[in-house]
C-alpha cells in the first residue's frame, strides 16, 4: 500500500515539472522581450546607446515620499496649529518689496509685488540630522502642513505668481523652525488726501492680519514729482494768462481782434480745467491745482470783461462828443468802434471844421472874486484833491487809460498770486 502511494507521488511530480519549466521559460521570454523592446526604444532615443537609468523610478517622487516619512506627515493632524490649546504661536513676518507697479489716484489704490516670508516653529516637523542641515520643499508639501492664516486687509486684488511653477518655498530645519516664502502681487486701498495735489505727499499702508486679530502695518511715504504737472498744467496755464494780456496793446477799436483773442484764451483754459478734472477722482473738497486753474481762468475772464468796459466807455465818450459838437456831423460812432482796417474809406478823418463864432457861443468869463488869501509864493505846489467818484468819471471819459492801467495791474496781480500760491503749497 505504501509502495503504491509513493509511485503515484513520483508520477505527479514527473508530470508537473515540465509544466513549471514551461511557465518559467515563458516568463523569462516575456521579460527578455520587454527588455529588448525597452532597449530598442532607448537605443532609438539616445542614438544607439542604452540608458538603463530610464528603468529606474522617479527620484523626485521617491524623495518626496522619503521626506514625508522623515517629517512624519501622516503621524500628525496638521489641520490644527502647533500646541493647540496652549499659548499663541509667535509668527515672524518679513516683507521685501520687489517693485511698486502702479499708483492710481482715480481708484485710490496702489499695486506692488513683494516677497512675504513667515517664520515659526512646529515641533511636529522636527527631524534627526547628523549635519544639522535644513531641507527645502516646494508648494506640494505646503498643502499638507499647517501654515499661518495671514491675509491682506483692504486688498482689492492679489495673486501668487505661478510661472513656471508656484513661487512658493518651504524650508524646514532639524529643530522644527520653518521658513515659508511666497511671491505675491497685491492691489490695496490707499485713502489719499488731494487737498494739496499735485504738491502732496501720500501715506499708504499695507496691512496684514491674522485670525488671531493681530494686525501689522507697513507704511509707505509717497512723494509726488511735480515736474510732469509743471509741463502739462502749470506752464500752459501761465502762457494762456499772459496771452490774454496781449489784447491790452491792441487798439481798442479793433473789435474782432480783441474779441477773438479773449474767446480763444477762455476756451483753452476751459479745456485745461476739463482735462485735469477727468484724471482726478471726484472729491468734495478743493484741490491746490483747482485753486490755481480757476484763479488763472478768472484773470483770463477779467481781460475779456476789461475790453467790454473799454468798448462801452469809448462808445459813451464819443457819443457825448458828437452831441456837444466836438465831432463832425458825418462821424459814424459805429464805424469808429469797428475800426480794424475795414472801414478806413468810409470814415471821414479830415480835420474838424472850425465852428462859427456867434454871440451865443462866446463865453463870458466872470470876474474873479476878491480873495483875502495872498497869492502863492514861488516854489509852492498846488495839490488838487479828487474824490473817488471824480476819478472814476475821469477814467470813464478817457477810456484809453483803462488799457494803460491794465498793462500794469494785471501782471502785478498775477505775479502776487503766484508768490502767495507757491509759498503756501510748496
Amino acid at each position: 500500500m505504501n509502495f503504491t502511494v509513493s509511485v503515484l507521488r513520483l508520477m505527479c511530480l514527473a508530470w508537473l515539472w515540465p509544466v513549471a519549466l514551461l511557465k518559467g521559460s515563458n516568463t523569462q521570454n516575456q521579460r527578455r522581450h520587454k527588455d529588448v523592446y525597452l532597449g530598442e526604444n532607448t537605443r532609438h532615443k539616445h542614438g544607439g546607446r542604452i540608458d538603463f537609468k530610464t528603468k529606474k523610478s522617479d527620484s523626485t517622487k521617491s524623495l518626496l515620499i522619503k521626506s514625508e516619512q522623515l517629517l512624519r506627515i501622516e503621524d500628525h493632524d496638521f489641520a490644527m496649529r502647533p500646541g493647540f490649546g496652549g499659548s499663541a504661536i509667535p509668527v515672524g513676518i518679513d516683507v521685501q518689496v520687489e517693485s511698486i507697479d502702479s499708483i492710481s489716484e482715480v481708484n485710490m489704490d496702489f499695486t506692488m509685488t513683494l516677497y512675504l516670508r513667515h517664520y515659526w516653529q512646529d515641533d511636529r516637523l522636527a527631524f534627526p540630522s547628523s549635519n544639522n542641515k535644513s531641507r527645502t520643499f516646494d508648494a506640494r508639501l505646503v498643502k499638507k502642513i499647517w501654515v499661518p492664516d495671514v491675509f491682506f486687509v483692504h486688498s482689492k486684488r492679489s495673486f501668487i505668481h505661478d510661472t513656471t511653477m508656484e513661487n512658493i518655498m518651504l524650508r524646514v530645519y532639524p529643530d522644527g523652525n520653518i521658513l515659508y516664502s511666497v511671491r505675491i502681487t497685491v492691489t490695496a486701498l490707499c485713502s489719499m488726501d488731494f487737498s494739496r495735489f499735485p504738491l502732496d505727499t501720500q501715506n499708504c499702508s499695507l496691512e496684514l492680519e491674522s485670525c488671531w486679530y493681530n494686525r501689522l502695518y507697513i507704511n509707505f511715504i509717497l512723494r509726488r514729482h511735480i515736474f510732469f504737472f509743471m509741463l502739462q498744467t502749470y506752464f500752459p496755464t501761465m502762457l494762456m494768462v499772459m496771452l490774454s494780456w496781449v489784447s491790452f496793446w491792441i487798439d481798442r477799436r479793433a473789435v474782432p481782434a480783441r474779441v477773438s483773442l479773449g474767446i480763444t484764451t477762455v476756451l483753452t483754459m476751459s479745456t485745461i480745467i476739463t482735462g485735469v478734472s477727468a484724471s482726478m477722482p471726484q472729491v468734495s473738497y478743493v484741490k491746490a491745482v483747482d485753486i490755481y486753474l480757476w484763479a488763472s481762468f478768472l484773470f483770463v475772464f477779467l481781460s475779456v470783461i476789461e475790453y467790454a468796459a473799454v468798448n462801452y466807455f469809448t462808445t459813451v465818450e464819443e457819443m457825448k462828443k458828437l452831441q456837444k459838437g466836438k465831432l463832425p456831423v458825418s462821424y459814424d460812432a459805429t464805424q469808429a468802434m469797428a475800426y480794424d482796417g475795414c472801414f478806413h474809406d468810409d470814415i471821414d478823418v479830415s480835420p474838424f471844421p472850425e465852428l462859427p463864432t456867434t454871440p451865443s457861443t462866446t463865453r463870458t468869463i466872470p470876474p474873479r472874486a476878491s480873495s483875502t488869501e495872498p497869492p502863492p509864493t514861488e516854489g509852492t505846489r498846488l495839490w488838487r484833491k479828487r474824490s473817488v467818484g471824480k476819478n472814476i468819471r475821469f477814467i470813464m471819459s478817457n477810456s484809453y487809460m483803462i488799457d494803460s492801467y491794465s498793462r500794469i495791474i494785471f501782471p502785478l496781480a498775477y505775479l502776487l498770486f503766484n508768490i502767495i500760491y507757491w509759498c503756501i503749497y510748496s
